[in-house]
């Protein structure tokens, strides 16, 4: 058996994608379960991974939908009965639903962004604990940092844009998400390693709103392999230093 087990939610496309490409390539010690709602989805994006030919660790997929808790304890259950633990859980999977209805906005981003992620921790946390190195990684972004959005010298102070008329939604959500990752952290200080981590601003189908020109933040977002690597260096436990906190690529954001 491989000697890291890492579970990743949301992982048939952008920042879950990335990260997966990345973890699989580094080391044949890293087994990556590829996690999604869409389990055909997932195992396609499986096989244009192990079809680049430069795999070194191995992969499967499992279905897990952060919004059905039936689907998440079974495979919970599923990854209990084939492994036995988990080494590494990546709650990843999110959504920027930018509806016009406040009302519906917000009950989306909350029940996938914030709501999945704690139901998916609390249900992996048994196989996490059986781990002798457990990490917990809660996928979050910078417009979710208080400290940030209220800094009138900050650029998500300043910033107007289409997407940010009906941002809110996605922004509290990751807002609560940090919280989250801060209680976990705290609580679980003496036997877990928890971060929360912003992948920067990167290509994915988190937005579905004006097509391929908000999927790539019109021309402006980087390459989510680079937000792969982020999580490869803290998963390696090259920033143990920064435990418990809300961490980029380049450093640290404040709450």
């Amino acid at each position: 058996m491989p000697s890291r087990i890492i579970l990743i939610t949301g992982t048939n496309s952008g920042v879950g994608y990335a990260a997966s490409k990345v973890i699989a390539r580094k080391s044949s010690a890293f087994h990556v379960i590829m996690a999604g709602r869409s389990l055909d989805k997932v195992e396609a994006a499986r096989a244009e991974i192990e079809s680049s030919g430069d795999i070194k660790g191995s992969l499967s997929t499992i279905h897990l939908d952060v919004l059905d808790k039936i689907s998440i304890h079974n495979a919970a259950a599923q990854i209990a009965q084939d492994f036995g633990r988990l080494d590494v859980l990546i709650n990843n999977a999110a959504v920027g639903n930018l509806d016009p209805d406040l009302q519906t906005r917000l009950r989306i981003n909350m029940e996938t962004n914030f709501i999945g992620p704690a139901l998916v921790s609390e249900a992996f946390r048994p196989l996490l604990e059986k781990s002798e190195n457990p990490y917990a990684i809660y996928v979050s972004s910078g417009v979710g940092s208080l400290t940030r959005a209220s800094n009138p010298d900050s650029s998500l102070y300043k910033t107007n844009s289409p997407v940010t008329k009906y941002g809110e939604g996605y922004a509290t959500s990751k807002a609560a998400l940090n919280m989250l990752a801060l209680q976990q952290a705290m609580m679980n200080k003496d036997s877990m390693k928890i971060f929360a981590m912003c992948p920067g601003f990167v290509v994915s189908n988190l937005l579905r709103w004006d097509g391929d020109k908000a999927n790539s933040g019109w021309g402006n977002a980087g390459d989510p392999m680079v937000s792969g690597e982020t999580l490869l260096s803290i998963l390696e436990g090259k920033r143990d230093a920064d435990l418990g906190r809300f961490v980029h690529k380049d450093g640290v954001y404040p709450w």
